[in-house]
């Protein structure tokens, strides 16, 4: 058996989008999902990409990914990671893959001299909770997530 981590490549914009499907319909957020191929592609693979993709293949099939950005802290003076996704399909699931997704980025971390990487999870998912724990990840209660969108934002914006 084995387990490779690669960037994901231009050609892969769909795979990448039903990845990202499947950790919605996981989340239960599946409703919330309005992003196109083109728009993947373009993002990820664009002329200055923003995000970026790793995808873990078993045995080389396709079984989970993490997309990810850099992030900046004005009190450290420096750049982060933000993990925005990590999802293993769950016949994958129990053979490391989360945890050697986390350990790429966490690599990346530190030979890019970057202090943290930072993500969130859904208070509901006591798995990934769990496994976050596992890791050494702690809670940063301290911190309430606020968000502006739709009508919200276009008013905020002068154009509501």
């Amino acid at each position: 058996m084995t387990l490779t981590i690669r960037p994901a490549r231009p050609d892969e914009a769909g795979l990448v989008l039903d990845f990202i499907k499947a950790l919605a319909e996981y989340e239960r957020l599946a409703h919330e999902v309005v992003a196109t191929e083109a728009e993947i592609a373009a993002a990820l693979f664009g002329e200055n990409p923003k995000a970026f993709c790793d995808i873990a293949e078993w045995n080389g099939e396709p079984a989970g990914f993490a997309v990810w950005f850099y992030t900046y802290s004005t009190f450290s003076g420096r750049h982060g990671i933000w993990l925005e996704d990590l999802f293993v399909h769950p016949p994958f699931r129990g053979h490391g893959i989360g945890k050697a997704l986390m350990a790429g980025l966490a690599k990346r971390c530190l030979d890019e001299g970057l202090p943290r990487l930072a993500w969130w999870v859904l208070n509901w998912n006591e798995p990934s909770r769990v496994f976050y724990r596992s890791l050494g990840a702690k809670a940063q209660d301290e911190w309430t997530v606020k968000r502006l969108d739709g009508e919200a934002l276009a008013q905020l914006a002068g154009q509501g």
